[in-house]
């Protein structure tokens, strides 16, 4: 009876560390961020949901100085500078590929 009596303590102390650990992560709302290629003007946008660790519907690399993450659509590769809102696109082809350098809007 007292390893049991002890067993269920262990557990609802871990599961108590585990909300508090879970709380004490703060969650960012999706956001919906707007991008423009420098040079021809034209802009989209981009929805990033930090939760689920994705740009649009992609697996995204989310850290704190960038976030990254490889669109299967057009095989391009996006690296998202978070202080700057430079977007570094680079697009891979048989004849060597190109990059393209766009600006993001940040919230603040």
């Amino acid at each position: 009876m007292m390893y049991l009596t002890r067993l269920v303590t262990t557990v609802a102390l871990m599961t108590g560390v585990a909300t508090v650990a879970a709380l004490g992560q703060p969650s960012l709302p999706a956001q919906a961020i707007t991008c423009t290629n420098p040079a021809s003007g034209a802009t989209w946008q981009i929805r990033i949901d930090y939760d689920r660790a994705r740009v649009d519907s992609n697996p995204a690399r989310i850290g704190a100085t960038e976030i990254s993450w490889h669109d299967a659509k057009d095989g391009g590769n996006y690296t998202l500078d978070r202080r700057s809102g430079r977007l570094t696109v680079i697009m891979a082809s048989s004849t060597g590929g190109y990059f393209l350098h766009d600006r993001c809007r940040l919230p603040p």
